[in-house]
């Protein structure tokens, strides 16, 4: 066992090193210059069409703003809070400028997989619309390919079980014993049951779920958070001359800091920020793809906002609080860290604030990715799979709430970077087609774009 995971761990070294952190840099700036920035300069026009798109406008499932919350909701969970945390602790507070950069190449990444997924999705036998990187590699790249889709399923069907279920069901657990006393054992009953009453009903009801809780959690974080920065207005400043300054300069040991080099801040800025919003990791597609949207672009524009809302708003808010309040010199790290910052603006709540919204986030992390796990898996063995599939996702939430989970962590978050390496080649050979589709859309003003789906050829 000791031999696996010194295999794992050095594999893990090489997909999460500089070599990765460069491709998913380079393919999402590549993106963004061929768009012309259009993905930050846009912005606005993708909130409006995700609030006109609060009801369904084509075929699909689920419509346009319960894609956007189902892949928020895989989004937005223990990175936003531990994961800041961790970069800022590993990297010093210019790690947190990195983070910024890579949501702003990562929204261009986001926007071309979304718009991809849409043109080259296909209905399964049940009559549901499936998408996703598997399929925009068979379907746009062509059969010598296929080989590409194969290997992000697999590694994406894995993966969901540690990143998705076992790892978020066990931090939940881990944060209840902590702060309120309750069994781990109890936590992962809990956790089964409420899980079970979403994932069987399927996409629909992970939507449904995912659009009402998704918004209620994320904007009860948000307020919190400015609570703490409002608290601390007066470091504010101080705050982001360190964001800045640290980003190019090392930073010094401090209190409980230990210092960081500057290639510390850019390789934990980007590898926690690429964690919190998936650009690029090909996840959220899975859920674009299921949109009742009128085209490609649309659906590109709303999703793009995931980015946005994912890193520039509520790691920000993170980060801030965390650097405002002095927390960052304490030597904590992780959520206990973000806990602590909380807690300093807000005593004798912000701790309970952290504990309950970290639960929420990784509660609804579990839901959505269920769905990408489980449309990797139904590429792989059909629709047969799904049901046997949803049954075991739910039992393994209670393994992973009980268990011990080191080696299913560092295996699963080696298999989520190489999700990664097919999804990235795929967006680079398939770009002059996001180009085309969004040339055309923006050279009609908005009209040219077709509803349903590009079928197999």
């Amino acid at each position: 066992m000791e031999a696996l995971n010194s295999i794992v761990g050095a594999i893990n070294g090489v997909v999460w090193g500089p070599l990765m952190l460069v491709l998913i840099l380079g393919v999402g700036f590549f993106l963004q210059v061929g768009l012309k920035f259009m993905p930050i300069l846009k912005v606005g026009t993708g909130f409006k069409l995700l609030f006109a798109g609060r009801e369904g406008q084509g075929d699909g499932q689920i419509s346009p703003f319960n894609a956007l919350m189902t892949s928020l909701s895989a989004t937005i969970g223990t990175g936003n809070i531990a994961g800041v945390a961790t970069a800022v602790f590993l990297g010093g507070p210019g790690a947190l400028f990195w983070m910024w950069m890579t949501a702003l190449v990562g929204m261009a990444t986001k926007y071309a997989e979304a718009v991809l997924a849409v043109k080259y999705r296909e209905k399964d036998e049940l009559g549901n619309y499936v998408g996703g990187p598997m399929y925009y590699i068979k379907n746009g790249l062509g059969a010598k390919w296929a080989w590409l889709g194969i290997a992000f399923a697999l590694f994406g069907a894995v993966a969901a079980f540690g990143i998705g279920n076992g790892v978020q069901a066990n931090g939940v657990a881990q944060v209840l014993e902590a702060n309120f006393g309750l069994n781990t054992s109890v936590t992962g009953v809990v956790l089964m049951v409420l899980t079970a009453a979403v994932i069987l009903g399927g996409i629909t009801r992970i939507g449904a779920v995912a659009g009402k809780l998704v918004p209620f959690m994320a904007i009860a974080y948000i307020v919190a958070g400015l609570l703490v920065l409002l608290i601390n207005i007066g470091n504010i400043g101080s705050a982001l001359s360190l964001v800045f300054t640290y980003a190019f300069t090392p930073s010094a040991a401090e209190g409980g800091f230990a210092g960081a080099a500057v290639w510390a801040a850019i390789r934990f800025g980007v590898a926690r920020g690429v964690f919190s919003n998936e650009a690029g990791l090909g996840s959220a597609p899975i859920a674009h793809a299921a949109a009742e949207t009128k085209g490609p672009v649309n659906q590109g524009l709303i999703a793009m906002l995931g980015t946005f809302i994912d890193t520039i708003i509520v790691c920000s808010i993170t980060g801030l609080a965390i650097i405002s309040s002095g927390a960052w010199t304490s030597g904590e790290s992780g959520a206990a860290l973000t806990s602590h910052a909380f807690e300093l603006s807000l005593p004798g709540i912000g701790g309970y604030l952290i504990a309950i919204a970290l639960s929420i986030f990784a509660f609804t992390t579990i839901l959505g990715w269920s769905f990408y796990g489980e449309k990797c898996v139904e590429f792989l063995l059909g629709v047969k799979s799904l049901i046997p599939y949803r049954v075991l996702w739910i039992v393994m939430i209670y393994f992973g709430a009980t268990a011990d989970l080191g080696f299913i962590w560092l295996l699963a978050d080696t298999l989520n970077a190489m999700m990664a390496i097919p999804n990235l080649i795929a967006l680079a050979l398939l770009s002059p087609i996001v180009f085309k589709l969004t040339k055309e859309f923006f050279a009609s003003g908005g009209k040219s774009e077709e509803p349903g789906s590009t079928p197999a050829e």
